[in-house]
């Protein structure tokens, strides 16, 4: 077995940010296998998927300890991820060998990746309510008999629809190691409004371990697992994380997130097949998109268009790795 160094140091590198912003592990460790270091996609997602399963109960066991988890959502999650997990990783060696299975978890990732982008977005948005909500709580004082804070809302489990999202969330992480975090996130904000940001991404981190593992062990048992890329993976990775979570509460932490979402966007555009003009372009107009819409979001929740210096950013992202 080779040990590649430049591997290593680019999965140290990436997962810097996974420990800075909580997400981006797949979505970033498999296309950098794919583009910088030419290992085939069914190759690095099966690589990358193994080191995950290593990696996530590390901050599950933080979450939990936290009571940031909703074990009910966790529990119906599983029952439809973890099987399709496995079942998507049958999948994809069922469309096709060699050129053809490689080209449909190519577009298969691309897919995943601008959902990765999607929950980035989402997250965002989160934040900015959050604010919002604290700068008013701030300026108004409890009513006589009022409590001072409220508490948690308690959210009753929909087990059909969980189930149905848990079955779409494996389906694509089997298949392209993306969307254990992303994905699950945007689904359950739909599911679940009333579910605090800290216990979105809390179950969603729990929910991840089982729903990974069992990718992990189809892409052993029948994918394109090479020891020698997971062992590269894990070698820079387990530093990375650790030394991004040291550095994450000094951060700008909403802008790494927003630099972390172009990169998606252009690795799925790269992913998709197009020319580096075409990508430079899509990635500008969508510049100008998101500044002009962002802005008209704060406008809307009472906060000034443009983030003044100094204020506080609540969307800090908890030390987790979901995708």
């Amino acid at each position: 077995m080779q040990f590649d160094v430049p591997m290593a140091i680019g999965a140290f590198l990436v997962a810097i940010v996974v420990g800075m912003t909580g997400m981006g592990g797949g979505a970033l460790m498999t296309p950098m296998l794919v583009t910088f270091f030419g290992v085939p996609p069914l190759t690095a997602v099966s690589s990358d998927l193994v080191a995950a399963a290593v990696m996530k109960p590390v901050g599950s066991v933080v979450h939990l300890r936290r009571g940031t988890v909703n074990l009910s959502l966790v529990g119906w999650l599983c029952v439809g991820s973890v099987p399709s997990a496995f079942c998507g990783v049958l999948i994809a060696r069922a469309l096709g060998d060699g050129a053809d299975v490689q080209a449909v978890i190519k577009t298969a990732l691309g897919v995943a990746l601008l959902i990765a982008a999607a929950g980035l977005a989402v997250r965002g948005y989160l934040a900015l309510v959050d604010r919002a909500a604290h700068r008013t709580s701030d300026r108004r004082t409890a009513a006589p008999g009022e409590p001072a804070a409220l508490a948690a809302p308690h959210v009753k489990a929909r087990p059909a629809p969980t189930v149905v999202v848990g079955v779409v969330g494996g389906l694509v992480v089997g298949m392209s190691s993306v969307g254990s975090g992303s994905l699950m996130i945007v689904a359950m904000l739909a599911l679940y409004p009333m579910l605090r940001a800290n216990q979105l991404v809390g179950t969603d981190l729990v929910q991840a371990v089982p729903l990974v593992v069992a990718a992990a062990l189809g892409h052993i048992l029948f994918g394109d697992f090479h020891i020698d890329v997971t062992a590269a993976l894990l070698v820079g990775s387990i530093p990375g994380v650790y030394l991004g979570s040291l550095v994450s509460s000094r951060a700008p932490g909403g802008l790494v997130r927003r630099v972390l979402a172009f990169v998606l966007l252009a690795s799925a555009l790269n992913m998709f097949g197009l020319s580096n003009a075409a990508v430079l372009w899509t990635l500008g107009a969508a510049l100008v998109a998101v500044s002009v819409t962002w802005m008209l979001l704060r406008r809307r929740h009472g906060l000034p268009a443009v983030r003044r210096p100094g204020e506080a950013d609540l969307a800090q992202p908890a030390h987790s790795s979901a995708d």
